[in-house]
């Protein structure tokens, strides 16, 4: 059985499980006038079977899925002739890579040798083995704790506490995972940045002025050996982040003034969701957009007045960058300003100040903090972007200071330097992790800053 089937039995099971466990309790008590003897509602004995049903049976699945290639693998290897188990690991990578495609028929049995039909026949008949013993392993866990949980069943069990524990164990567990995943990635870039470091000194790539991480192919070029300075690409990120604050945070905080405080319901109504249409446009979107239209439209201004403007610029990628930001910062700073109490407004109106007097001197006061919080979460998604400076703003690491000239971003080469086929082992793509940490250090202390501003200055209202 495959593994959707295998889930759909699955949920059927624990739907029955959830039905035959309320009935149960229900039917102790002689049913709905008795249900005041119960300790909990039924619907929570009917939970905790549900829950006893399909847990545990996930729990297998999961396990199971999770080593069963591991172990298919290792035992066609120990089936293979002498000639071929003892190949290096790049030769029996292949060669398994080979058996798969056979098994999924990606590729014909008839050209491979017959070693490998053989070990094909095999990988496929311990994987036919596998299925139904995961079937029939995961159906007996879920038919034996529907059972056990049924039987358990009485009407001073304490199913409603029995739930929630598991519901808290889930909560817990689902709060571990994302730490330890978070963990996880935060020690993969930093081994890799600490070996690319053996090769490269922290001060070069600090604050050397000449980004080519390319292997020159002659002795005279720049760097034999790259030259690894990330200088340009730190300013290539600043400067196109900064053009994108300077269009996104007065156009979002003015839209949301207007929106909060000045605009009626009708129109609010229908503005506000169209406005936040802007953040679910596929990057790439903007990306077309500014190559396409933004970037020309610049350059045909710039000859008018006479000034050149490269076909890809910092300026074309960081306007249109500062449009995609717009809603993130108008819809954080309206839900701060409409969250402060109207009790002050009248204060303020009270004492004869006008609307634009209470709204710069009251209004945005009181909202401050979650409007500088929403801002700095606003350069984090500016610093982190990528497919618009890739279409908009071009790949050359150029050390410049002109926003009408090409320049390249932290996040472009990383990806630029992943692309491919390439060896971990050498200072070029190592360099990629390098810059992800400088980039997830910065990102870290921006969030950092947000949440001590909106905790430090944050006002509560009764």
């Amino acid at each position: 059985m495959s593994t959707s089937a295998l889930l759909l039995v699955l949920a059927a099971l624990a739907t029955f499980a959830y039905w035959s466990g309320k009935q149960r309790s229900l039917k102790l008590v002689g049913g709905g006038r008795g249900i005041r003897r119960l300790h909990s509602l039924p619907s929570y004995y009917g939970l905790l079977t549900a829950l006893w049903c399909g847990l545990p049976a996930l729990l297998i699945m999961g396990l199971w899925l999770m080593l069963q290639d591991t172990v298919i693998t290792a035992l066609v290897k120990s089936h293979l002739p002498a000639a071929l188990s003892h190949q290096n690991a790049g030769q029996m990578g292949l060669l398994f890579n080979d058996i798969k495609n056979i098994v999924l028929g990606n590729i014909p049995a008839d050209g491979a040798r017959a070693e490998v039909r053989a070990a094909a026949l095999d990988y496929q008949r311990l994987r036919g083995i596998a299925s139904l013993s995961l079937t029939g392993l995961v159906l007996a866990a879920a038919v034996a704790g529907l059972a056990l949980v049924r039987a358990r069943i009485h009407p001073e069990l304490r199913a409603r506490n029995a739930v929630e524990k598991i519901v808290e164990f889930l909560l817990l567990g689902s709060s571990m995972l994302a730490i330890f995943v978070t963990l996880g990635i935060v020690l993969s870039v930093l081994y890799e940045s600490l070996r690319f470091f053996n090769a490269v000194s922290v001060q070069e790539f600090l604050l050397g002025l000449t980004w080519s991480p390319q292997t020159a192919l002659r002795a005279d070029q720049v760097g034999s050996s790259g030259a690894f300075g990330a200088v340009p690409l730190f300013l290539g990120t600043v400067m196109i982040s900064g053009i994108a604050m300077v269009v996104a945070v007065p156009v979002g905080l003015f839209s949301a003034i207007y929106l909060a405080e000045y605009a009626n319901r009708g129109f609010r109504a229908w503005v506000k969701p169209v406005l936040e249409i802007l953040a679910g446009i596929p990057t790439v979107v903007y990306g077309f957009f500014a190559a396409l239209t933004v970037g020309p439209l610049l350059r045909q201004f710039g000859e008018h007045i006479g000034l050149h403007v490269a076909s890809e610029s910092a300026l074309a990628a960081g306007l249109v960058m500062g449009i995609m930001i717009i809603p993130f910062i108008s819809s954080l700073a309206d839900d701060m300003i409409t969250a402060v109490p109207q009790s002050l407004r009248d204060g303020a109106y009270a004492l004869g100040a006008t609307r634009s007097e209470t709204i710069r001197n009251v209004v945005l006061r009181a909202a401050l903090p979650g409007i500088v919080g929403g801002v700095l979460l606003a350069i984090s998604r500016a610093i982190g972007e990528t497919m618009i400076v890739v279409m908009a703003a071009g790949l050359a690491a150029n050390l410049t200071g002109n926003p009408l000239e090409a320049v390249t971003t932290v996040t472009v080469q990383i990806v630029t330097l992943l692309t491919g086929d390439q060896e971990f082992d050498s200072p070029k793509t190592l360099a990629a992790f390098a810059l992800g940490l400088v980039l997830f250090l910065v990102t870290l202390v921006l969030n950092v800053v947000a949440l001590q501003v909106v905790r430090k200055y944050r006002e509560q209202y009764e």
